[in-house]
């Protein structure tokens, strides 16, 4: 497990060095937007209401499924008709999938999205949206807990 959570950070740590090596907010919103454009599409079936996020300004879809282990991880598929919204919904994806229910509830997401600048670059309805999507993850990890414990 001490693995998963190196290989957890060093995502992190990628990130934001990408981020600090990108320089100007104008360039990281294309990476954003870049990001988003590599997410793996969201089956149309899945743009329903049970997958919507409600809080953000965009419309955004999110679904989890997990990953047989053990330990069992969460994979998360999104969408969103918004370019940098599908960017900021990437980028909370590297942060998430791939990790335990509760590694990514004990992760502090905000603390990342703070490392990487976003919390003074990214509109008020954004910043609220995006951390309508972190709910929403953080919801779908406590039932796969939930679930897992049984």
């Amino acid at each position: 497990m001490q693995g998963d959570t190196a290989a957890h950070d060093d995502r992190i740590e990628a990130l934001a060095e990408t981020f600090e090596m990108l320089g100007d907010w104008e360039e990281r919103y294309r990476y954003l937007i870049e990001l988003g454009r590599k997410l793996p599409p969201l089956p149309d079936d899945e743009h329903n209401d049970a997958n919507k996020v409600n809080g953000c300004m965009s419309q955004v879809w999110l679904q989890s499924e997990a990953l047989p282990g053990p330990p069992q991880t969460l994979r998360f598929l999104g969408d969103s008709d918004a370019h940098i919204v599908k960017g900021l919904i990437a980028l909370l994806f590297e942060i998430v999938s791939g990790r335990t229910p509760q590694q990514i509830l004990d992760t502090d997401v905000s603390a990342v999205f703070t490392r990487l600048g976003l919390e003074n670059h990214i509109t008020m309805n954004r910043r609220n949206g995006f951390y309508s999507m972190v709910e929403r993850i953080r919801r779908l990890a406590a039932s796969a807990a939930q679930a897992d414990a049984r």
